[in-house]
């Protein structure tokens, strides 16, 4: 028998990514989404144009309402949890459905998980905002971009947790729920702390999905604002490595379950956000792509980089898209649906 995977938010972007993932491979998947954020109603037609109108269940419902959930997780083998409320600034304008959605959601889909007919796998979706804005770690400044002196290969897992802002701190509690679930209830669970993940079906805006918003920007001859001086340095992760990592967690519970893994492009796929950016994304589309200047918003972390080597160790996970051809790909997907935007 087959096995059956749920994937909350399954009509988001990574979602999307990871059902065609399945499908592709021959296997079932339930989609749970209330198909509230902008862009889900398309990936769904676009699942079905593909793979055919009957080749995935869907369920349109929210993780806020537990009821649902307990019915949808029945006789499920692993959930993957990636629902969520996913901008900080619309967290600090309404913090109490922030908190509802990341934390209370999560909360629900653990209790219903706890209460199924098996103990499924849950991995969770994280963020590396968990840290906060990583005040007490040294930073240099080099032309470029801003790096870690004592951190070369980036944060790793036992840097302390600072929730910072609405969205970190409902994010974070769903991580240490998670987490907890595992050591107080034996539900084998697995949390990822996952950096800028980037890829095609991602409809980004200017806060959030960053990577997409300026392809998108650059590519529709929409205005883009650099906030700070753009040497900020993230960590890229092209979408089809994380749900390589997905799989190999979930191959390798034995060994990830109760575990938390920073997820991320690691040292080896870095840019700084304009002043690396900028040039390779104007080389992909062929001009130069004129920029607003703003000045730094609050909490804006100089660098980010993921040490991912505890992923490598315990499940032989590592990134195989480098920067420059994810973005080419990602610009080419925004090439073939301008129509989307």
């Amino acid at each position: 028998m087959s096995e059956r995977i749920l994937i909350t938010g399954g009509a988001g972007f990574i979602g999307t990514n990871y059902v065609s993932r399945l499908l592709s491979q021959g296997k079932k998947a339930t989609i749970y989404d209330n198909l509230s954020r902008k862009g889900t109603p398309r990936n769904i037609a676009w699942l079905r144009e593909t793979y055919g109108s009957d080749s995935f269940e869907l369920i349109e419902a929210d993780v806020r309402d537990a009821e649902s959930l307990v019915k949808a997780v029945q006789g499920v083998d692993l959930i993957l949890h990636l629902a969520g409320q996913v901008a900080v600034t619309t967290s600090v304008v309404d913090p109490r459905t922030d908190f509802e959605i990341n934390a209370l959601g999560t909360f629900n889909l653990l209790e219903a998980a706890r209460q199924s007919d098996r103990k499924p796998v849950v991995i969770y979706s994280s963020t590396n905002k968990v840290y906060g804005d990583l005040d007490d770690v040294p930073v240099a400044e080099g032309e470029e971009n801003y790096y870690f002196p004592d951190h070369p290969q980036g944060i790793p897992e036992s840097q302390l947790l600072d929730f910072h802002s609405p969205y970190g701190c409902s994010k974070g509690t769903g991580d240490q729920y998670v987490r907890d679930y595992y050591r107080i209830y034996g539900l084998p669970t697995v949390v990822f702390r996952q950096s800028c993940i980037y890829g095609p079906h991602q409809f980004g805006i200017e806060d959030q999905g960053w990577v997409a918003w300026f392809v998108i920007a650059a590519v529709t001859g929409k205005p883009i604002t650099i906030y700070g001086d753009g040497k900020q340095v993230r960590d890229l992760l092209y979408v089809d490595d994380l749900l390589a990592a997905y799989d190999l967690a979930y191959a390798n519970i034995d060994k990830a379950a109760g575990k938390i893994y920073n997820i991320g492009g690691g040292p080896d796929n870095t840019l700084s956000i304009w002043k690396q950016f900028g040039p390779l994304l104007a080389e992909e589309i062929g001009r130069e792509i004129p920029v607003a200047r703003e000045d730094w918003r609050p909490g804006d972390q100089r660098v980010f980089i993921a040490d991912i080597s505890k992923a490598n160790q315990d499940f032989g996970w590592k990134p195989e898209i480098g920067v420059e051809d994810g973005i080419r790909m990602l610009t080419e997907w925004v090439r073939a649906n301008q129509d989307l935007f």
